[in-house]
């Protein structure tokens, strides 16, 4: 009976330490030295949250950049992939799928000039990123959806270029640009 009691009071002091001690004390930190980044990252517009730096989201008008596709419809709470064969039914069937809307704007691209990031989902389905190439990709869609002129064609690509974000530590994956922050450029065309 004493080392049940011993274990009893070691489970009640745990319990106040990792989960409820820790977990205030971790979240005090990073709203003090980060309240952005604690807070979800999240984009305003005149005090109201259009979204996140963090979590893609589903553009499919023709007029906006579209994102990586999602198997999860960038719904961030079951965060992942759809883990997929390669070699099965569902998955040909959505490559197909993407393939056709991406040639109903942009003609009969082959699939080897359609950037692979427009065609196939992240790992965690909420990616927030498209390469470059996806980005410059996607100008002549938006062009002319928004019937824009050449000089303003010519301002996206230099958005699009001025919102590449370099590999973290100049190492640590490939050169990006978010698809929220780009989208909501265009507001300024």
């Amino acid at each position: 009976m004493k080392n049940f009691k011993i274990a009893l009071k070691m489970l009640f002091l745990m319990t106040i330490i990792t989960g409820l001690l820790y977990p205030l004390a971790i979240t005090g930190f990073a709203q003090l030295f980060y309240p952005n980044k604690s807070s979800g990252s999240m984009i305003y517009e005149k005090n109201k949250i259009l979204g996140s730096e963090l979590i893609g989201q589903g553009f499919t008008k023709p007029e906006f950049f579209w994102g990586r596709p999602s198997a999860i419809a960038n719904n961030p709470m079951p965060s992942g992939g759809s883990n997929l064969s390669p070699v099965g039914k569902v998955f040909k069937e959505q490559f197909k799928a993407r393939v056709d809307a991406i040639r109903k704007y942009h003609g009969n691209t082959g699939v080897n000039q359609i950037p692979k990031d427009l065609l196939f989902a992240s790992a965690s389905g909420v990616d927030p990123h498209i390469s470059p190439d996806a980005a410059l990709f996607q100008v002549v869609r938006i062009v002319e959806a928004r019937h824009l002129n050449s000089v303003q064609k010519e301002q996206l690509i230099k958005i699009i270029q001025n919102s590449i974000e370099n590999p973290d530590l100049f190492i640590l994956g490939e050169p990006r640009v978010k698809v929220l922050k780009l989208n909501i450029k265009l507001k300024g065309l």
